[in-house]
């Protein structure tokens, strides 16, 4: 059995009608299973994941995103999450028996349908993208929601599906494939926000801007110089938690085979001591594949422990995955999640 993974990811955090109506529309979808909802109500955002076979991660997919389109209204829309709309990006991730390839196909698929069926401008990225400048979620998230009404008159940014026209309500919709993302934020024990953009910044691959002695960026022929950040395949920012009264270092780890969860974790913990400030554990954001947890812990029981739970034990308590909220390896982890 081919096995897909969609993690499409909503701009409301708070409103458990909107939950409860995406959460249905999954569960009434036949050869889909949901796993998880994740909100967060200071990004004002959800992490929603589903499994399933071809035909049911479609249709799994589409009925989500018409649920959702019906409760969120971007008109109104604030968090700290960049955002292009309503349904804000929908990804197809390969699991079990399946390719990068047939899940660019199933993207493609779903993003014809879903840009008739709710009227929304949809845009490819990562494998399924048709223009190198499209790979890249935050170039296509550039000017977010409130942008994109004069982005859509840009010949360039002609949708991959769907008329170029703005719709207030819903904004506009990235699906694609990609390898499995990992959602990992890190808390930062301060208040203060220019610590967690800074160790961002100078962490994720994409890096930050040169800057001289003034504090304006060093160009050449008209482009901001980068300083490239230490890890690959990470994309970070800082971001403020009020809530817990913390900030974070807010990353994507787009391949945790390059870089591991304990590899961002101990760089940010580097970084922050280096600036006199203490970290306090972590959080992964939606589900997890159980060899990143599995790396983790045989990296903190320097190799001598082969025991899958007592690994999992060891990899929750030395990156603090519970500080925030409790950490339920059998709601966590996707491998547990759809064994059965």
């Amino acid at each position: 059995m081919k096995i897909i993974e969609c993690v499409p990811n909503f701009s409301e955090g708070q409103n458990e009608k909107t939950f409860r109506a995406i959460t249905e529309a999954i569960k009434n979808t036949e050869g889909v299973k949901f796993l998880n909802l994740e909100p967060d109500a200071d990004y004002n955002r959800v992490v929603v994941t589903m499994a399933g076979n071809e035909n049911g991660i479609i249709d799994g997919a589409v009925n989500a995103c018409k649920a959702a389109s019906e409760l969120i209204d971007m008109k109104t829309h604030k968090g700290e999450h960049p955002r292009l709309g309503a349904i804000d990006v929908v990804p197809f991730v390969p699991v079990k028996n399946v390719t990068m390839d047939e899940c660019v196909k199933i993207s493609e698929k779903f993003g014809e349908r879903i840009s008739k069926e709710i009227n929304v401008p949809v845009y490819l990225y990562e494998a399924a993208a048709r223009k190198p400048e499209r790979r890249s979620l935050s170039n296509i998230r550039k000017g977010e929601y409130e942008g994109l009404e004069e982005k859509l008159n840009d010949p360039q940014w002609k949708p991959d599906f769907g008329g170029a026209e703005f719709n207030p309500k819903l904004g506009s919709l990235v699906t694609g494939a990609r390898f499995f993302l990992i959602a990992y934020n890190i808390n930062i024990k301060s208040t203060d926000v220019k610590y967690s953009k800074e160790i961002a910044e100078t962490l994720r691959e994409s890096g930050k801007i040169k800057r001289g002695l003034d504090g304006k960026p060093i160009k050449v022929d008209g482009k901001s110089i980068r300083i490239p950040g230490r890890l690959k395949e990470v994309k970070g920012m800082g971001v403020a938690l009020e809530k817990h009264n913390i900030t974070q270092v807010s990353m994507n780890l787009t391949n945790y085979e390059i870089t591991p969860i304990h590899v961002a974790f101990e760089e940010v913990k580097k970084e922050a001591t280096a600036m006199g400030i203490e970290i306090n554990g972590s959080e992964i954001v939606g589900l997890v594949p159980l060899e990143a947890l599995l790396q983790a812990g045989k990296f903190y029981s320097n190799g001598k422990e082969t025991n899958e739970d007592r690994l999992v034990d060891i990899s929750i308590e030395k990156l603090g995955l519970s500080k925030l909220n409790v950490f339920d390896r059998n709601t966590k982890v996707i491998d547990y999640m759809i064994k059965d």
